[in-house]
């Protein structure tokens, strides 16, 4: 425990309560996509290691998926939704410009009593909110944080562009933070940058205040996700790898001796790459591409999920997260696991 100046607060290390997630019933296999667009099944598995994606039905947003995700977080943490005081959403596809979706989950769920906001980090939005939400609890502002990595993708993407549209899928997770009553558990650090420069190689181009919604924005596509695929990869494989260095290097930890590597899923190559980078073997890492895609928010708390159901991750363990998004955006985050309940 850190004592803070006098007439501050205390500063306690802040922990993973609770963990849930929700995807969408409804699949869309590699199947369906060759009948939409000149792809394989084989290309897009080769490429990217995905094999199928969930996505919406009409009228199912982001908010959705996140307040489903969410009540069963909180039940989870022995919480009620009365209980959470701050929600933090990561997200890039908001249900609307305004209000945001931490509004529309708040009430949703009914958490009475949290203020919140959404954060926009693209698919470093739920280690960007986990970060936030952390420092919050960790200074003691909040008691019960409310983080939140959701993404309907299926709403901005272009079923025409097989480049993209073989890529994403829709998805939700939820994590209770609070105090740790344990100091060898929780949050130990956590590494953030980003690079300006590389906001055309994967953006959306039109919607916002530079170019509102017109006709033309409409007919020529720009409300759709464009990437330059080549930049992106080449861009996520050097910064998941430097990320995780550098918070590592800070805390005088060497590869070897994390338990557990979580990051972001876009595509199974950069994983395997960066992994190899660091010297990690497979077993220390989770891929769960193939079963969902790239859900941006959502893909760390979905292959957490999938670690902690398949005992990959038991408390105690050095966990390391990390993400590189649009933006560019690039983040790490160092943790001792272990879940309340």
């Amino acid at each position: 425990m850190v004592t803070a100046p006098s007439g501050a607060r205390t500063l306690r290390r802040a922990r993973i309560s609770s963990l849930a997630t929700y995807v969408p019933p409804r699949l869309l296999t590699n199947a369906d996509l060759e009948k939409l667009v000149e792809t394989t099944d084989d290309w897009i598995l080769q490429r990217t290691g995905i094999r199928e994606r969930h996505i919406v039905d009409p009228g199912v947003a982001t908010s959705d998926l996140a307040a489903e995700a969410s009540r069963e977080a909180i039940r989870r943490a022995g919480l009620t939704p009365a209980d959470i005081d701050l929600i933090v959403v990561g997200t890039t596809t908001p249900d609307m410009i305004f209000p945001s979706t931490a509004c529309l989950v708040q009430t949703k769920i009914g958490a009475t009593h949290a203020w919140g906001f959404d954060l926009g980090a693209a698919c470093s939005g739920f280690t960007y909110a986990l970060t936030t939400a952390a420092q919050m609890v960790s200074s003691g502002a909040s008691r019960h944080a409310l983080v939140i990595g959701a993404d309907v993708m299926s709403s901005i993407i272009d079923y025409t562009d097989r480049m993209t549209c073989v890529l994403f899928g829709d998805g939700a997770g939820a994590v209770v933070v609070e105090a740790s009553d344990d100091d060898r558990i929780g949050i130990i650090d956590f590494e953030n940058y980003i690079d300006g420069s590389g906001g055309r190689a994967l953006y959306m181009p039109a919607g916002g205040s530079l170019r509102p919604a017109t006709h033309e924005t409409v007919e020529q596509r720009l409300h759709y996700v464009k990437q330059d695929g080549a930049a992106v990869f080449k861009f996520a494989v050097r910064n998941t790898e430097e990320a995780a260095r550098r918070i590592l290097d800070r805390n005088g930890i060497k590869p070897c001796e994390v338990d557990l590597l979580v990051s972001h899923q876009a595509n199974r190559r950069i994983i395997q790459s960066a992994a190899e980078k660091l010297g990690l073997p497979p077993e220390k890492v989770v891929i769960n591409i193939e079963r969902f895609g790239n859900t941006t928010a959502g893909t760390i708390p979905l292959a957490l999920n999938d670690a902690v159901e398949q005992k990959r991750l038991k408390a105690g363990d050095l966990l390391l997260l990390a993400s590189v998004g649009a933006g560019f955006t690039v983040g790490s985050i160092l943790m001792r696991w272990g879940l309340k309940h």
